[in-house]
């Protein structure tokens, strides 16, 4: 692992639903997870100790790679975090639900993104999207239709503007 970056990066929210309502969207595996940018979540298994993949919807690329940490239901998931697309290492990434009256106060904490780094730029901007994204998703259904459309866009352009690094050979789970 990395030289810890300086600062830690905190994103917290108040989310009107369930914790295992915001638990499933954080975890789910048999479709898109609109609050990470439309990525799939890969693993062969949801425990400590499996590698993990996001990947897009064909499969054919895979953005993020990590190790699961810690997954305990509906309250912490934890895992190593790595963009593919950069050289930088590794950070931890921490989702934590605490029920609250009224619905969950969710917290994404992300420790050791290397200091002045891609990763810790984007991490920084993608905290706040992420959370707001959730939220969005757990209390009204799904995402913004501007973001919809902005996947779509995405997902049509990735063979041409995807690094050959990210296909998802050179990602294997096993």
């Amino acid at each position: 692992m990395s030289q810890p970056g300086t600062d830690r990066i905190v994103a917290q929210i108040f989310i009107a639903g369930t914790p295992e309502a915001v638990w499933r969207e954080i975890t789910k595996t048999d479709e898109a997870q609109g609050c990470f940018f439309n990525a799939w979540l890969n693993a062969n298994r949801l425990v400590p100790g499996e590698k993990m993949a996001m990947r897009d919807r064909s499969g054919n690329y895979t953005s993020v790679i990590g190790t699961i940490l810690e997954y305990d239901e509906p309250r912490r998931f934890s895992h190593t975090f790595r963009f593919t697309r950069y050289d930088d290492g590794e950070c931890v990434v921490t989702y934590d639900l605490e029920p609250t009256e009224g619905g969950v106060m969710f917290t994404l904490t992300v420790d050791g993104a290397p200091a002045g780094s891609r990763t810790e730029k984007d991490m920084r901007g993608g905290a706040k999207f992420i959370t707001q994204s959730l939220k969005r998703i757990v209390e009204q259904g799904s995402i913004s239709p501007l973001w919809k459309l902005g996947y779509r866009l995405m997902e049509a352009a990735a063979p041409f503007i995807t690094p050959k690094r990210c296909k998802t050979e050179n990602w294997p789970l096993d």
